[in-house]
């Protein structure tokens, strides 16, 4: 190669003083380039299955493929490969029209249409696509993201025949993108569960495959252009005018360098992916063929021999070759640019063949093992994408650990026995910090950093969230550490030992007595029953929490829901007659699937959570107050408060809402509002919420989640979180005695002894209100409540980072 340039730029010793001439030459063709190695990106696209958590519509559906590059400079879209059909679809006839096709005008791929009848419907389809996409010549690894666009396409149940197809291209119901990013491209096994949106709620499993493949070599004759200038001297010596050929040969092999490099990375990491599956599913297969050929050292040792055995070779060609060996003899980084650039274009051509049938052997081992173990590799892909997503998504929230207070939270004022110097310091904050004012800040600190962020990594990103990273709810985690009883005193005997030192206490109850007795006689074979009983708010309907449910279904799709429907329309009345009337729904819900559960093969366990938004909150507590519910309560695990006023709005600064509040007494004559308020009883002793909170309505769960805004303003923020009022910290009326006797009880439930670890979370949602403008829902601060119910980020984000639980 060296001795080509030589020849084409004329390297000869100038004279002192040349005289120097132009002239232009005619077209003419140059010697050929070097041959210029090609890359291809092959994503193979395994889709397993359609499962319907909640599609509004029947009809037929069908799942629409298509890539292209992230940067607009990459024209080539992505194109269909290579399509296998694993498995026929396990339909009846009728519930399947057509086969899947590939469409050559956008180079998509379709699925075949399926009909969807019921919700949580499974449709198999064990179908893998793959899509090849050109880097073009000299691409090393400096490439764009790929999008890779799924479509869900829609026909009404009435079209049939020829009509299907031309209905379903009409337009997509809904569409999901998902970006693949530069370092993930040359090699990736990943789960990537396809949701689309709230309006239709569907589950695609698929798992998505990427390696990078030789596509081939060619030489290209370059030509002259028809403006080139020659500059001769005197003694005849040709130059460019632009001196461009060393530079553009020397680049050229640079690149080609790099592609080497890329396909030595995409390599060693199917070989590592491959290897850990075999791992994972407990098989083994056999590369002995392979791993022969797999030493580059050797290799390398072929070429520099060969090197120094051609005939006319230089001597500066020799000590190149000389020092190759050198550096094969000991151990050397085989992708080190000095080594590879130390190859003649012929022998890096050979290491890129070499390589390229390596990769080609591995990929096809490795679509033939996942032909056989589809569903164990789609498992295993899953669990690792449950954990990675925990990690992702801490992006989004921010975590702290807090202590439980151990003694008797009071107010600031030294006029009782509870009063004092030690008191004081029981006030959790600093009185003159606004506690949802500190969160609203915090949060929004910490989303203006996002916005500075780069997020660079191999993981595949899901546009709905990386699309506008700065428009994701932040979510701050409150952990609080597990305490024992309170005492009256702040220096309590308990706070200075550690946890495990603490003495088992005596329950003194009998429920909890009979509690250990029944959970040590279930039986040790039987299936596990999870019910999870979801409550509406005020006036609410009994599919408000549907995304909610949706995301727990991911999470564990054994899990029977209940959504309430029994005080749909019939949230004015009293908090006790709603409460009964939802203890009677639970009630004949659990009967009703335990029987079908012990039937069916034994009945080992109960698990009973509750999720609540609003005063379904209220509702549920209520609920667990009465007598039919006194069996059930050994069953409780895990209780998700979403915005529930659990202390009443005795304390509520929005001016706006409560004089919306004090119309629904006097026009109306909304008993619940009464409850809320504390005027349903002159003497606030009496009241509903005061005996409420005396009832232990949350010690018996495992697992209690409180998610409040800073935003709303339809809930008191303390109250939504269960913890000191800043405006009751100095009220020295017996309205705020009451208040923190209220809060005292509450924190006593969920502080109390229980037989296992009980886990105290509150969670701040804040979410990004600036696209609904300012407007009377955001002042009164409505929109961020029924946010709560129109977005399900919050909640995917929360289950998938505690998975624990809602398993």
């Amino acid at each position: 190669m060296f001795r080509r340039l030589r020849w084409f730029i004329g390297l000869n010793q100038r004279s002192s003083s040349p005289a120097w001439s132009a002239k232009r030459l005619p077209d003419a063709k140059l010697p050929p380039h070097p041959p210029m190695l090609e890359t291809v990106q092959e994503i193979a696209i395994y889709i397993h299955r359609f499962h319907n958590l909640d599609l509004f519509q029947q009809g037929w559906y069908q799942i629409k493929i298509s890539m292209r590059w992230e940067d607009s400079e990459y024209t080539s879209p992505g194109t269909p490969a290579r399509v296998v059909q694993y498995e026929a679809p396990e339909l009846a006839s009728d519930d399947v029209r057509g086969v899947w096709r590939i469409d050559d005008t956008d180079n998509s791929f379709s699925t075949q249409p399926f009909r969807i009848r019921y919700a949580r419907q499974d449709v198999l389809l064990s179908i893998m696509i793959s899509f090849n996409l050109s880097l073009g010549q000299y691409e090393g690894t400096s490439t764009p993201a790929v999008i890779l666009k799924f479509e869900l396409m829609y026909a009404p149940i009435l079209e049939n025949g020829s009509g299907l197809q031309a209905s379903l291209d009409a337009c997509p119901a809904a569409v999901h993108e998902f970006r693949i990013p530069p370092k993930a491209l040359l090699g990736l096994h990943s789960y990537c569960p396809v949701h689309f949106d709230a309006f239709h709620a569907a589950l695609v499993d698929i798992s998505v495959h990427i390696t990078l493949l030789k596509a081939g070599f060619h030489t290209t004759p370059a030509k002259v252009p028809s403006d080139r200038c020659i500059v001769e001297n005197v003694a005849g010596e040709n130059y460019d005018g632009f001196n461009q050929g060393l530079g553009q040969v020397d680049s050229v092999n640079s690149k080609q360098v790099m592609l080497v490099k890329a396909l030595l990375a995409a390599r060693d990491i199917l070989l590592e992916e491959l290897q850990k599956l075999c791992e994972a599913m407990d098989q083994t297969i056999d590369l002995t063929d392979f791993s022969s050929k797999l030493d580059d050292m050797n290799f390398f040792r072929s070429l520099q021999h060969a090197d120094i055995g051609s005939e006319g070779a230089e001597g500066s060609r020799q000590g190149e070759a000389q020092n190759g060996i050198e550096k094969a003899n000991s151990i050397v980084d085989v992708q080190s640019d000095r080594l590879l650039h130390s190859l003649s274009m012929d022998d890096l051509s050979n290491y890129f063949h070499s390589l390229g049938n390596q990769i080609l052997h591995l990929w096809n081992t490795f679509l033939q093992f996942h032909r056989v173990n589809k569903t164990k590799i789609l498992e295993f892909l899953c669990h690792a994408w449950g954990n990675d997503r925990r990690a992702e998504w801490s992006i989004w929230m921010v975590y702290s650990k807090v202590e439980m207070p151990h003694h008797y939270i009071n107010s600031g004022v030294d006029d009782s026995s509870y009063h004092g110097a030690r008191a004081k310091v029981s006030i959790l904050r600093k009185l003159t910090d606004d506690p949802a004012q500190t969160a609203a800040m915090r949060a929004e600190l910490h989303r203006r950093s996002i916005a500075q962020m780069r997020i660079n990594n191999r993981s595949i990103q899901d546009m709905h969230i990386f699309g506008d990273p700065s428009c994701i709810p932040i979510i701050l985690v409150e952990r609080v550490a597990h305490a024992p009883l309170r005492t009256t005193s702040g220096n309590s005997y308990f706070s200075q030992m550690d946890q495990k030192d603490i003495p088992s206490l005596p329950t003194g109850s009998g429920r909890k007595a009979s509690n250990k007795l029944t959970s040590a006689s279930p039986q040790q074979n039987g299936r596990i029953l999870k019910i999870v009983v979801f409550v509406h708010g005020f006036q609410g309907h009994h599919l408000d929490l549907r995304l909610v449910r949706n995301q727990w279904l991911l999470i564990d799709p054994k899990v029977e829901c209940l959504m309430s429907e029994v005080n749909e329309d019939k949230t004015s009345g009293n908090f006790r007659e709603m409460g009964l009337r939802l203890a009677q729904e639970v009630i004949s819900f659990v009967k009703k699937k335990m029987d079908k559960v012990s039937r069916s093969g034994g009945l080992r366990n109960v698990k009973l959570s509750f999720v609540g938004h609003s005063i379904g909150n209220v509702i549920i507590r209520t609920a667990l107050t009465e007598s039919i519910m006194e069996p059930y309560l050994r069953y409780l695990y895990t209780y998700i408060s979403i915005s529930g006023p659990h202390l009443g709005y005795l304390y509520s600064s929005n001016s706006l809402f409560n004089s919306g509040l004090w119309l629904l007494k006097k026009l109306k004559g909304t008993e619940c509002i009464h409850q809320l308020t504390f005027t349903d009883d002159p003497d606030l002793q009496n009241t509903f919420f005061y005996k409420l909170c005396k009832q232990k309505t949350l010690e018996d769960f495992r697992n209690i989640i409180l998610l409040s805004s800073p935003q709303d303003g339809y809930v008191p923020y303390h109250s939504a979180r269960i913890e000191l009022c800043q405006a009751s910290s100095w009220d020295y009326s017996k309205k705020g005695k009451v208040f923190l006797e209220m809060l005292n009880d509450c924190l006593d439930q969920i502080r109390a002894p229980s037989c296992e670890h009980r886990v105290f979370m509150r969670c701040d949602v804040n979410f990004n209100t600036s696209s609904h403008g300012r407007n009377l829902n955001t002042i009164i601060g409505r929109a961020a409540h029924i946010e709560f119910l129109e977005t399900d980020i919050f909640a995917r984000f929360i289950m998938w980072s505690f998975p624990e639980l809602f398993r």
